[in-house]
């Protein structure tokens, strides 16, 4: 479990949409204050899957041979897969020169493009509470529902559990995290240097996500199958 949650939080974390979306709210005025918000509602979202989970398996993990451990496995099969499927189609577009520069990352069977250039016009005018909810909206739903179907198996009677599920949030928090405290300690050097990297991560977020899509799809389907056959 330790693993497969350490993977999922790192593609999370180095998805390139959210950090673009956040380079946004930093720029517009009090951006510290928006950035803190977009990263409480961030955490808030783990934190509320994780626990719909634990309080759906009382903290224990699921039997493996048990009808609701094999449909956990299931569904993070089908995670998986999607994640494959979306990656490949990814390709196809980047190399078919279809795909507009800077499409986002799964995010389930509804797929948007960047929301954030949709919102940025009035990000000097929003308030923190826009700036949360923004966070919600480019959250890697995909991503985080594979990571709920990998706390299915944890078990909470274990302290090394709740240090797992910590490192996850961490982890998966660790890009924002780190654009926030750079903006702190160098407010005018960190808002144009996170500007420019969102503009390059724009150029090159496509091979971003359909190599983030193939390695965590691929894993994932692979675990999966693995435990479901073996």
């Amino acid at each position: 479990m330790v693993l497969d949650l350490m993977l999922i939080a790192l593609a999370i974390t180095l998805d390139p949409l959210p950090l673009m979306a956040f380079a946004l709210v930093v720029s517009s005025s009090r951006g510290v204050w928006k950035g803190l918000a977009f990263i409480l509602a961030w955490l808030a979202c783990f934190v509320a899957v994780i626990a719909a989970v634990l309080a759906l398996t009382d903290g224990e993990p699921l039997p493996p041979r048990s009808p609701p451990g094999v449909v956990g496995l299931a569904a993070k099969l089908a995670i998986g897969l999607g994640l494959v499927f979306y990656g490949l189609h990814r390709r196809r577009l980047m190399r078919a020169g279809e795909a507009p520069a800077g499409a986002d990352a799964p995010r389930g069977p509804d797929v948007q493009e960047d929301p954030a250039d949709e919102v940025a016009a009035g990000l000097d005018e929003s308030s923190v509470w826009a700036s949360a909810g923004l966070a919600v909206l480019v959250q890697p739903w995909g991503m985080v529902a594979a990571g709920a179907t990998t706390v299915l198996e944890a078990n909470t009677s274990n302290p090394a559990t709740y240090m797992a599920l910590f490192g996850f949030c961490l982890l998966a928090t660790a890009s924002l995290l780190a654009a926030e405290l750079y903006l702190v300690f160098a407010p005018e050097v960190a808002q144009a240097r996170l500007l420019r990297l969102r503009g390059w991560l724009k150029g090159h977020a496509q091979q971003a996500i359909v190599v983030l899509c193939l390695a965590l799809g691929l894993w994932l389907t692979g675990k999966s199958i693995y435990q479901l056959t073996g």
